[in-house]
């Protein structure tokens, strides 16, 4: 009741206004990116309030319980808010990257066309020259068109990005080895349409021999099998609750190199680098060799390979179903060592109470304990910079009066969905 008093006497006339729902006219945020940027900024002010003790309520600052729970159910609407805000921005920024992946595919074929033209002086201008720009033309083309039809997804880049909303690097790398092969085969196929004599053609057509592209086309198989594999592997272990996937609002370049949390991760780091570095090197070859398939050394290809096959092991290896080890009855200085009883505080140890990418607070607030047949929301618990509660390892929530004295499971619900496993507690009257 007290909390029920305190919120109302600090949001008095709640009703909706014509500047509520993210409108972006008047005195509001102009534009989603602004919106977002302020209810970040507001939300991060009240945390850094309510930590330093500061904006309670007379209602319920005579209370300790009455208090987190007030500053709680605070703390979950400013960032229910944060959240929509950035979604909103997050369509938005999706919905213009078609241009930006656009502008970037012909700034390419530019550069290609400048250094054509560079090289060509002295060495002249050949064919291979003239069916290289074409089949760059082409190639974005291609992807301007696909671009145009995905605008809402991301344009080009929609196939690269996963369910989870971030760019997979497994399909990245794919579209990049199908890339350079679709267009290595253009630049074939050109000249192969200007070719004149049958001699000319007939070493043209000896260049998609595969003894001669057998590295690459290995390589080729290989990553793209990869990248079904690893969906496929990420979906069964989603589905079995033994990894948590939260999705994130936008994809982000970091997205190749790191982790959901943000954190890079060595499994995808150095599946980027040793591929973009193979890449670099058939893409040289495919320049000073226009004739042919770019020929990838053996040893660089068994490099990729294994390359691939230790991105695929971690991808195995991540993630794992969230534990609790041992509940036990929270004590502050002073108290006397006493059974749980219902009103009690209790501390839940364990791990993977926290999935990567659930460190913000709507995604924190989402955790549930179940005791027993009841429902207890986690509370959250502001100290500055960020929450003393919950955290990864360790969940403080209170036993409620609707909790019956006797054995009892608890049972916690990740923001992700997935549950612990059972443990159970004795409640004393």
């Amino acid at each position: 009741m007290a909390v029920q008093e305190a919120r109302q006497g600090a949001h008095p006339g709640t009703g909706a206004g014509p500047h509520d729902g993210g409108c972006t006219c008047g005195d509001c945020p102009h534009g989603a990116r602004e919106g977002h940027r302020r209810a970040v900024a507001a939300f991060l002010h009240q945390r850094d309030e309510f930590a330093a003790g500061q904006g309670l309520p007379a209602a319920v600052a005579h209370s300790a319980s009455a208090s987190r729970q007030w500053v709680s159910e605070e703390l979950t609407q400013s960032a229910e808010l944060v959240a929509e805000r950035g979604r909103a921005e997050g369509e938005v920024w999706l919905s213009r990257l078609w241009l930006r992946t656009a502008t970037t595919v012909w700034a390419v074929v530019v550069l290609l066309l400048l250094v054509q033209a560079v090289t060509a002086i002295g060495a002249g201008w050949t064919s291979a020259r003239t069916a290289g720009l074409l089949a760059a033309l082409l190639v974005a083309g291609a992807l301007t068109t696909a671009s145009w039809f995905h605008r809402a997804r991301g344009g080009a880049l929609a196939p690269v990005i996963g369910e989870d909303n971030r760019l997979s690097t497994s399909r990245a790398v794919a579209a990049a080895w199908v890339l350079l092969l679709s267009y290595a085969v253009l630049v074939l196929v050109g000249r192969l349409a200007a070719a004149s004599s049958h001699t000319e053609r007939d070493a043209l057509i000896s260049g998609l021999d595969l003894a001669r592209g057998a590295g690459v086309v290995t390589v080729l198989a290989v990553v793209c099998g990869i990248a079904v594999l690893v969906r496929r592997v990420v979906g069964l272990r989603v589905l079995a609750q033994r990894l948590q996937k939260v999705r994130a609002h936008r994809p982000r370049a970091a997205d190749l190199l790191t982790d959901d949390s943000g954190r890079g991760t060595f499994a995808d780091i150095q599946y980027v680098v040793i591929s973009a570095v193979a890449l670099a090197f058939a893409a040289t070859r495919l320049a000073r060799r226009p004739d042919q398939l770019p020929d990838l050394p053996w040893g660089l290809a068994v490099v990729v390979l294994v390359s691939a096959a230790t991105y695929l092991a971690g991808k195995y290896a991540e993630g794992g179903r969230p534990v609790i080890l041992s509940v036990v009855r929270s004590r502050e200085a002073g108290d006397l060592d006493a059974p749980i009883r219902t009103g009690d505080d209790i501390e839940i140890r364990g791990a993977g109470f926290v999935p990567p990418g659930a460190q913000t607070a709507d995604r924190l607030s989402r955790m549930v304990v179940r005791i027993g047949p009841v429902h207890v929301h986690v509370p959250l618990v502001p100290v500055a910079g960020g929450f003393s509660n919950p955290t990864d390892a360790v969940l403080t929530v209170p036993v409620p009066v609707d909790v019956e004295p006797g054995r009892l499971e608890v049972q916690v619900v990740t923001a992700a969905g997935v549950e612990t496993n059972r443990y159970l507690i004795d409640v004393t009257e």
